[in-house]
């Protein structure tokens, strides 16, 4: 069978699913570089060829959860715009969900935030008076009974995906999820029209969908099976955020189709057998090349006992592939290979916004609102500051004045409408534009909490309740003296994470949203999830890394595991190795025709011996002798 036939075999096995009188459910296995957005879409059209009649007349529509927005209009645009089809990200999907029952919500945010501020009051008792922790506990009780006695006021909660939602009546990510959850699994009435409503529903990178609606839709499918499709399309050794299900592929119920593609058509025969290799032991799923190039790989060992200038090795690296691949572009570093690291705190000391990244992707719930830019107080700077800033920049008077009306309490509809002097009102708005955008002056870059701290102050722009208790604190110069001074044993993990992000400057702030945004020449797992690159350069360092999370010395058995990883092997959890492998994949799955994998190590002969041993690379393919390259280069300009 060739691969055509063998793609439209797995199409019409996931089509034949998707029958409204015999509906059943299914996992599609769909590793990396396997096409599975077009089967995705080549199966909706199919579809709406011979059922979508069906679907109008009982006014159903098939839903398709995808993972980010880029997704969601591609999808969109490849399927005509075609409204019997509803494609949005899970954030979207969700709000769709709930917002209907605005009494339901309003009764649940209340017992959430009584039982927050019953834990805040918790800690007030067991915590010493006085101290930042303390006083900063107590502002953020304040704000969360500001927000309970707001909720008598408000008739109608608003949710924008793509937004801040920093005003009263405004939920947040966080809560969005969580009521959908927890509505799904207590209401039986909502699983119901949810059923009605869509009886079929399809998730993309359903590996990395929070595991909460995850089980949540596994349970409605089990209630549902005879009138309800669940789809869920993914590759459990590409989950690579940390609050995906972990085991997903593994615990699919036996009555569901397992359709499996296990073609790639991105990657040439020497990257597809390394990739295979890669996860022979974890699944044995293994993939057939579509290209009938050979390509290229190549790991390079750097023994980092020996001084050693790293920009000036990788450059030599690449001047090396040029060599082996016949491909000049390969010369050409910083603008025709893409550099990807194996873990962010890299990624972020080298793109130079490590102070703001590390304190906030130290806290566990943070991780991923930090690596995909929703966390609350980061919207906030990207969506409402940085847009208007860069409009300063550029003198666009008619953007400046679009983001204020847009986001400025201000110059809100409520505000002009009532005020006599709507011109003064105007006036004020401009002069706190004008004094914000002071702290730019002669070329200097403020830290973010000067910005926020101005904001506070001219009330340019709601400030999120995350931020709070510290915009409060910044107004007494002995709050500021005393943290050094007190016991740190009783602070706020999360306000002192925020603390210690804000301190750095615009710049690293403007980085990082580079990088989320892909638009840096560093990449990470998640940001080039999807994505594929002709030549690419993985980088292993475990030294730039920071991370406990993920290890490739240990990968590679250049490190002993820690007690945490044998325990946790023994008990069956996921290790440091496990996690690393995950990613090694990832990354050396994205390139197209050659790849160049770096390994920084102290034990270059281990690294070496179970990189042969284990079948990714022949010796011949491993060079470890780039010696000219140690100290005795200088970085090039």
């Amino acid at each position: 069978m060739n691969e055509t036939d063998y793609s439209m075999c797995v199409d019409e096995e996931i089509y034949n699913c998707l029958n409204l009188d015999n509906p059943k459910s299914f996992f599609l296995f769909a590793g990396a570089g396997s096409g599975k957005t077009r089967s995705l879409v080549e199966v909706l059209k199919k579809f709406r060829e011979k059922n979508i009649q069906r679907l109008k007349l009982q006014r159903q529509k098939i839903a398709i959860i995808t993972y980010t927005n880029a997704a969601c209009d591609e999808i969109k645009r490849r399927l005509d715009f075609d409204p019997s089809f509803s494609i949005s990200t899970i954030h979207s999907f969700a709000w769709e969900l709930i917002k209907p029952y605005q009494s339901d919500i309003k009764k649940w945010l209340k017992d959430n935030l009584k039982s927050e501020i019953a834990e805040l009051n918790e800690a007030q008792e067991k915590g010493r008076p006085g101290t930042k922790a303390s006083e900063d506990r107590s502002r953020k009780i304040n704000s969360k009974l500001d927000r309970i006695n707001s909720l008598e006021n408000t008739k109608k909660f608003i949710y924008n995906p793509n937004g801040d939602n920093t005003s009263k009546d405004s939920l947040n990510h966080t809560e969005v999820i969580s009521i959908t959850v927890d509505f799904l699994m207590t209401h039986p009435l909502m699983r119901k029209i949810l059923v009605r409503t869509f009886p079929i529903l399809l998730i993309d990178e359903s590996q990395d969908t929070k595991k909460e609606l995850i089980d949540a839709f596994f349970e409605i499918q089990k209630i549902h099976a005879d009138n309800f499709s669940l789809g869920l399309f993914g590759d459990t050794m590409q989950r690579i955020y940390t609050d995906g299900k972990s085991n997903l592929g593994q615990n699919i119920p036996i009555a569901w189709a397992k359709p499996e593609k296990k073609i790639n058509y991105r990657c040439p025969k020497r990257i597809i057998k390394l990739i295979n290799q890669i996860r022979s032991e974890v699944d044995g799923q293994a993939q057939e090349p579509a290209k009938s190039n050979y390509g290229f790989v190549r790991l390079f060992i750097a023994d980092t006992r020996k001084d050693l200038d790293k920009t000036a090795f990788e450059f030599r690296v690449s001047e090396k592939m040029a060599e082996i691949t016949g491909d000049n572009n390969w010369k050409e570093l910083n603008n025709e290979v893409k550099i990807l690291t194996i873990e962010h705190h890299m990624a972020a000391k080298r793109g130079g916004f490590s102070d703001f990244f590390t304190p906030l992707y130290e806290i566990d719930k943070f991780k991923t609102g930090v690596l995909d830019g929703t966390l609350q107080g980061i919207s906030w700077f990207s969506n409402q500051i940085l847009p208007l800033i860069n409009a300063l920049r550029a003198n666009d008077k008619f953007q400046v004045s679009r983001i204020v009306k847009k986001y400025s309490p201000l110059l809100s509809t409520e505000v002009i409408k009532n005020s006599l002097t709507p011109r003064e009102k105007i006036r004020t708005a401009n002069a706190a534009v004008q004094k914000l955008y002071n702290l730019w002056s002669e070329g200097n870059s403020p830290s973010l909490i000067q910005i926020l701290n101005e904001i506070y102050q001219s009330h340019l722009f709601q400030i999120p309740d995350i931020y709070m208790p510290i915009a409060a604190r910044l107004k007494t110069q002995e709050n500021r003296q005393t943290i050094s001074l007190e016991n740190h044993s009783d602070e706020d993990k999360i306000i002192n994470a925020w603390d210690n992000a804000l301190k750095s400057s615009f710049i690293q702030f403007e980085a990082y949203f580079n990088y989320i945004s892909d638009h840096s020449r560093f990449g990470t797992h998640q940001g080039i999830k999807g994505l594929e690159f002709p030549r690419v350069m993985v980088i292993l360092d475990d030294e730039e890394s920071r991370g406990f999370l993920f290890s490739y010395e240990k990968l590679f058995c250049a490190k002993e595991l820690s007690e945490a990883d044998k325990k946790n092997r023994l008990e069956g959890k996921e290790t440091t190795v496990e996690r690393t492998l995950r990613l090694f994949y990832v990354t050396c799955s994205r390139a197209e025709e050659s790849l160049a994998i770096i390994a920084y190590t102290k034990d270059p002969i281990k690294v070496k011996n179970h990189a042969i041993s284990q079948g990714w690379f022949d010796e011949n393919e491993i060079i470890d002798n780039l010696q000219e390259c140690y100290k005795l280069l200088e970085a090039p300009e």
